[in-house]
């Protein structure tokens, strides 16, 4: 386990702080991917919808 040590030599456990990276930008591919899955989560709720409509 990694550990600091203070002045005093008291020893301090603390999380490891993972690297930062910046995010990069989606794909054109992955901006068609979204745009198709939502279609498809607009559509989806939209039959759902439909069904409770008939049924009820």
């Amino acid at each position: 386990m990694r550990y600091t040590t203070e002045d005093g030599g008291r020893l301090n456990n603390f999380a490891i702080e993972p690297k930062m990276y910046k995010a990069e930008p989606p794909t054109q591919a992955q901006k068609r991917n979204y745009i198709i899955l939502g279609i498809g989560a607009v559509a989806l709720l939209g039959g759902l919808l439909v069904v409770a409509a008939s049924v009820s």
